[in-house]
């Protein structure tokens, strides 16, 4: 007889109202492979897109997944079982992990549930210092973060260009980040500041205390004033938000400096970046557990804090959903399984 388990389910695509909270089978585990009784799951920019279709790709790049599919990557939780092959991880265990991302990007990795079934390499102990509601926060910004500025940790054929990311030293460096107070920025902004760097947040004038509080030097309004006719001589720009625009920050880097984005889809500066000499670099953030372990330190000591927006209880991830897709995101959006 199947076991089952609570689980949000996608059965066609579209708005936040195609969410359901219904029965699901719970997974089963293969070899090198972990169940995770999930506590809380966070959301992230590309849940929204694949309930949504991914309609802003060409249409042969929209995905044509099997209904119904379990959205979401970051969790945190307890294991429930351990499979075959797998060392390191035992049944009690509390534990955090972004889930087979990319690879199950158009069909979800089934993180909206009780249960979830993770490859034990992308799995890490669950830093001690935080709940499970931080934890759940922070998987894939903080990979994103580490992987953007720290360490790309792995040699997997990069889509957004032909060659390899490469971060870059940043201790006496000047770093802007655009997009500051969303998932990845306020991780961003934290994690230069502890590599050495002064950091300029770009963000709403309403996240200035809290930005400054993680630790920015300069907080740029950009309600109030566009960001590149107030900062200059910049060494590093790294854009957390991206769109049509993305190239006017090419004004505020010196030569030799570099513009780094998490979405260059729309970026058509290239030819002008290669001519004052700024490298434009991009990478698909990957799982991995061993840098979610190493990362997880600078959580636990409180180097980094995992700043939460709101949580909503499993039951109500239309209404996450619909908050997701606001403006002014502070932090993360995190679900709560149990």
């Amino acid at each position: 007889m199947t076991e089952m388990m609570k689980a949000v389910r996608l059965h066609e695509f579209g708005g936040p109202e195609v969410l359901r909270y219904e029965d699901a089978p719970r997974p089963a585990i293969a070899a090198g492979e972990v169940l995770v009784r999930v506590h809380a799951a966070g959301i992230n920019p590309p849940d929204l897109y694949l309930r949504d279709g991914y309609r802003a790709l060409p249409p042969e790049w929209q995905p044509s997944p099997a209904f119904p599919l379990i959205l979401g990557t970051d969790i945190s939780g307890v294991v429930a079982s351990v499979g075959t092959d797998v060392s390191g991880f035992g049944v009690g265990d509390a534990v955090y992990a972004m889930v087979r991302f990319p690879d199950d990007l158009m069909k979800g990795s089934g993180a909206y549930a009780q249960h979830v079934r993770v490859a034990a390499s992308e799995l890490a102990p669950k830093p001690a210092g935080i709940d499970h509601i931080r934890a759940a926060g922070s998987p894939m910004s903080l990979l994103t973060a580490w992987q953007f500025l720290v360490d790309l940790g792995h040699d997997a054929p990069n889509p957004f260009q032909s060659f390899s990311h490469v971060p870059v030293p940043l201790h006496g460096k000047t770093v802007l980040v655009n997009g500051a107070a969303g998932g990845v920025g306020h991780l961003a902004v934290q994690i230069a500041k502890w590599k050495g760097a002064r950091v300029i947040a770009v963000a709403s004038g309403r996240h200035e205390a809290l930005l400054r509080d993680l630790g920015a030097d300069e907080v740029v309004d950009y309600t109030k004033v566009a960001a590149e006719t107030v900062a200059s001589d910049v060494d590093l720009v790294l854009d957390a938000v991206g769109g049509a625009n993305m190239d006017r920050f090419l004004d505020v880097i010196k030569p030799g400096g570099a513009l780094f984005l998490v979405n260059p889809l729309g970026f058509s500066g290239h030819d002008e970046a290669a001519g004052r000499k700024i490298t434009v670099s991009s990478t698909q953030v990957r799982s991995n557990g061993a840098q979610l372990r190493q990362a997880g330190r600078l959580l636990d000591d409180g180097i980094v804090r995992v700043v939460i927006d709101s949580t909503y209880p499993l039951a109500e991830a239309s209404a996450a959903h619909q908050r997701a897709s606001e403006k002014s995101i502070q932090g993360k959006i995190v679900l709560v399984a149990a």
